[in-house]
């Protein structure tokens, strides 16, 4: 028996010796860390934030609960009056899974995860295998998908092409246009520029998503006097003009660059129009506003409303708090609130889009707190509008466009910060919890070929607002991801986002709930 058990210890030993395993301490590292990940950072194991937990019953009724919430949910199949489209741009799984830790805890929810309904989205366009904002717009806006950076216009249309953007017998027209051939109001909100890519896919027909106003038309070569900018297609063109309410930044593409904007900056056109005015002109009873509290005192019987907060892109909602701004820049809820009183004054009904736009412009620039916080501001919005609706005619859609490569990885302790550190790499020095595969984080990632210590760059420590979370692949900015995005809808047909969807899909369900289109119709049956 004594040699049995010697011979057996020598073959275990030449095992861990063989050139796979570099040794037994290793081995024991990794699937110690394997079975036990927090085992390596604390000496006690995790005690739940909620004691309850530690028992079998809690989850059991949890999910006992949950079933029986779903067995009782019947479809509503009532003719949608109003539809009401949450768009939060770049919102991955990844962004919700953090905006939960932000709002306190992984067993948050943001508030329209609440939503008895769920589907996937494939994002790809006819071009592309990572999507981006324009041609993801026409596919949820028009039911089309189409190419890269190309609005309101088929994909036999090339970039920049000033014929293409002139050839009426490619353009593809979206849900807006469809309410407002019934005569129904119609309304968009965005935290971004309102000439940006998601709200110009309700109203323009361009082959260049940067062609917001006339300079960036000029610069491509093409006759400004023929091929209408986003912004001229907004206040003259055929949706655009008939729009009830439009509330967004972007004013600087409104005036003329020997002009200075409500908001204090020069203009960017260069054809002498002021587009604001010409908007005025247009709709004498309509109202122009440019601050929070202009906004707030508009009356909701106004006959139509136009807002635009910021010259550029409205600001980060963290930064408005932090510069104190909050009485005169409106949050995304309050657009949100202020439009849909506007709207249901509309007997028949109306289609309201909504952007989140922020969460794409914080991931783009590794800003992981900016892009999470503006998850959270959306996730308010869609609370706002859900309570101020009734559902039996109202159908209510969230989804994202493309998604973003950030990732949440490590082990780190339930109710972790989300912005803090979640392990040791092999190089001995701390990892974030949050991190991208690429962007401008990276220059702070690496010096000299070696990895730097995240807590250590100035920015996380002096200015973590503004702190670039680290990067792999250096890039001026961060790329968009091709993953699947989320869809979740309640109201009248919201049974009908069930699977994995093409994108374009989902303007085609928005209209046969609320009997728009040229399409199949709920009213046909």
């Amino acid at each position: 028996m004594k040699f049995v058990i010697f011979y057996f210890t020598l073959f275990v030993a030449s095992c861990f010796s063989s050139p796979a395993v570099k040794n037994l301490d290793a081995v024991n590292r990794i699937s110690d860390f394997d079975m036990h990940p927090h085992k390596q950072k604390t000496e006690n194991f995790f005690k739940p934030l909620n004691e309850q937990e530690e028992s079998k019953d809690y989850w059991i009724n949890e999910a006992k609960a949950f079933v029986e919430k779903q067995v009782k949910q019947q479809p509503n199949t009532n003719t949608a009056r109003n539809v009401i489209m949450f768009l939060g741009d770049g919102m991955s799984h990844y962004s919700i899974a953090g905006a939960r830790l932000l709002m306190g805890g992984e067993e948050k929810k943001l508030y329209f995860e609440n939503f008895p309904y769920t589907a996937s989205s494939k994002t790809y366009c006819v071009d592309l295998q990572v999507s981006e904002s324009a041609c993801t717009a026409v596919a949820y806006l028009s039911g089309v998908k189409t190419n890269d950076g190309v609005i309101g216009i088929n994909a036999k249309s090339s970039s920049a092409n000033c014929a293409d953007s002139i050839d009426e017998s490619n353009y593809v027209d979206s849900i807006a246009t469809w309410f407002q051939d019934k005569n129904r109001s119609t309304g968009v909100v965005t935290t971004t520029r309102i000439t940006h890519a998601s709200p110009a896919g309700l109203y323009a027909h361009v082959t260049n998503r940067d062609w917001e106003d006339n300079s960036y038309v000029v610069e491509d070569g093409c006759d400004d006097t023929i091929v209408d900018d986003i912004a001229e297609q907004l206040i003259h063109g055929k949706t655009g003009s008939k729009f009830k309410v439009i509330l967004g930044g972007g004013s600087r593409h409104f005036v003329n660059n020997d002009s200075t904007t409500d908001h204090g900056t020069s203009g960017r056109r260069f054809d002498g129009k002021n587009l604001i005015d010409e908007w005025k002109n247009l709709n004498p009873t309509g109202r122009y506003v440019k601050n929070r509290q202009e906004l707030l005192d508009t009356p909701n019987d106004v006959d139509k409303l136009f807002g635009l907060f910021n010259s550029d892109h409205i600001q980060y909602y963290i930064d408005i708090l932090r510069d104190n701004l909050e009485a005169e820049k409106p949050s995304l809820a309050d657009m949100t609130k202020k439009a849909i009183e506007i709207l249901d004054t509309d007997e028949k009904g109306y289609f309201l889009f909504v952007e989140g736009g922020r969460i794409d412009h914080g991931h783009h620039g590794n800003q992981g707190k900016h892009a999470l916080s503006e998850a959270v501001e959306f996730s308010k919005a869609i609370e706002e509008a859900t309570k101020m609706v009734n559902l039996n005619e109202t159908l209510i859609i969230v989804t994202a466009d493309h998604g973003h490569v950030m990732t949440l990885s490590g082990y780190a302790d339930r109710g972790h910060d989300i912005f803090g550190v979640a392990g040791t790499g092999d190089d001995n020095l701390p990892y974030l919890t949050l991190s991208y595969a690429n962007g401008e984080g990276n220059y702070e990632t690496y010096k000299n070929g070696e990895r730097v210590d995240p807590t250590k760059v100035e920015s996380y420590s002096n200015d973590f607002n503004n702190h670039k979370f680290p990067a792999t692949v250096p890039l001026e900015s961060e790329t968009h991801g091709g993953e699947d995005v989320g869809i979740w809808a309640i109201g009248p047909w919201a049974h009908l986002f069930q699977g994995t969807l093409e994108q374009n899909v989902i303007a085609h369900i928005m209209a046969y709930a609320s009997c728009v289109g040229n399409g199949l119709k709920a009213c046909d049956n």
